[in-house]
């Protein structure tokens, strides 16, 4: 089968099974730098535990993007197509491996050998799609392919070449080479994604992250009660959880995104702005895991240290949402709900405070929006 592009006003366009799992192998990697993000700030490794975590999450959220698009664009679904996702996702396990030395040494050549991995079989993907089209098509689709290319060949340099002492401030050619890419790929001509599916695509791993994350903090809630019996201190921690869980589901689908995706311009922001979206949600879980393990005296570290690890992540996930999307679908006071209950959510003093002040938002958002329903019925 050729790998034809695909159009952007195909009906019933959603996730497939071969897309959810490929999600559900990506969450592996996800739930890794949770779980060390969430030992760093326990141990007191702050500055060192955030760095890691936005190095190694970058690299996940964009192999996990490019595929997304490239499949909304060209997902054939025959056999070669599944074997080199196959491929895309034994990469996506070996980078999983390789988190744990990348948070505690700084060493990221397993993961940078999985990510390579991944990269190589979506650029193979993308020299198919060239050899199945012709005219501007086909030239994106070679721009994708030998820019996705040259930059694996920097990874791979910056990993055998480039001496350990200079890879700090040497580091940032690599995202920024991976961000250019679709830039100048698309500057001939736009892919044929699909909003209706990206729209789906991405609202469906928001889900699993979250899941994620509540899974995460079951399990840091059931191993301190099991430790020490610590209910009267725990409670407050998982219902504020829950809340903040509950209210970061509730506005990411208050709106669908389907009808801000018309353009690449658009399409561009959207989609790179989610690095912010996933990344917070994920850091909630650890936080959540670090708040439960100081609530029990499992680690040493300030009451104001172990809020803010849940308390940041979850105002930046409520602001990046605001900016995403409730800022183009509502109007009046409800615009401005979500930034202000995310500043109100970074000054709650505990996780519950923090849980029923995204409840409030919650709450807020819909009285607002029945207000003004029921104002216009009158009118």
């Amino acid at each position: 089968m050729r790998m034809r592009p695909r159009g952007r006003h195909e009906r019933h366009r959603t996730a497939t099974p071969l897309e959810l799992f490929f999600d559900l192998c990506v969450v592996v990697a996800v739930a890794q730098a949770g779980s060390q993000l969430a030992h760093a700030l326990g141990d007191g490794h702050i500055q060192q535990g955030i760095a890691g975590y936005l190095v190694v999450f970058f690299s996940i959220w964009w192999a996990w993007m490019n595929f997304t698009w490239f499949a909304s664009a060209y997902d054939t679904d025959d056999v070669p197509y599944r074997i080199t996702t196959f491929v895309v996702i034994a990469g996506a396990l070996i980078m999983a491996a390789g988190v744990p030395d990348a948070f505690a040494s700084s060493d990221l050549t397993v993961a940078v050998a999985g990510y390579v991995v991944m990269r190589f079989a979506m650029a193979a993907q993308w020299f198919r799609a060239a050899a199945a089209t012709t005219g501007k098509q086909r030239t994106v689709a070679l721009r994708y392919a030998v820019g996705m290319l040259l930059v694996q060949l920097y990874w791979v340099l910056w990993v055998t070449w480039i001496p350990v002492g200079a890879r700090s401030w040497t580091y940032f050619i690599g995202p920024i080479a991976d961000l250019a890419v679709p830039v100048v790929a698309e500057r001939v001509a736009e892919i044929g994604w699909h909003p209706g599916h990206i729209a789906d695509r991405y609202g469906s791993f928001t889900l699993i992250v979250l899941g994620e994350s509540v899974a995460a903090t079951t399990i840091a809630v059931q191993s301190a009660v099991d430790g020490h019996e610590a209910l009267r201190q725990l409670w407050p921690i998982a219902a504020g959880g829950l809340l903040i869980c509950f209210a970061a589901w509730w506005i990411y689908f208050a709106n669908s995104a389907e009808q801000h995706l018309r353009s690449n311009r658009q399409a561009f922001v959207w989609g790179y702005g989610h690095y912010v979206v996933f990344l917070a949600v994920a850091a909630i879980g650890a936080g959540l895991e670090v708040a439960v393990k100081h609530s029990v005296g499992s680690i040493h570290i300030s009451q104001t240290a172990a809020t803010l690890g849940v308390t940041i992540p979850a105002a930046l996930y409520f602001f990046a949402v605001w900016m995403l999307h409730a800022r183009h679908t509502r109007q009046g006071a409800a615009a401005w709900v979500l930034p202000l209950a995310a500043v109100a959510v970074l000054a709650s003093p505990s996780v519950l405070v923090a849980g029923l002040v995204c409840a409030a938002a919650v709450a807020a958002g819909l009285g607002v929006g029945r207000a003004r329903f029921a104002t216009r019925a009158r009118g």
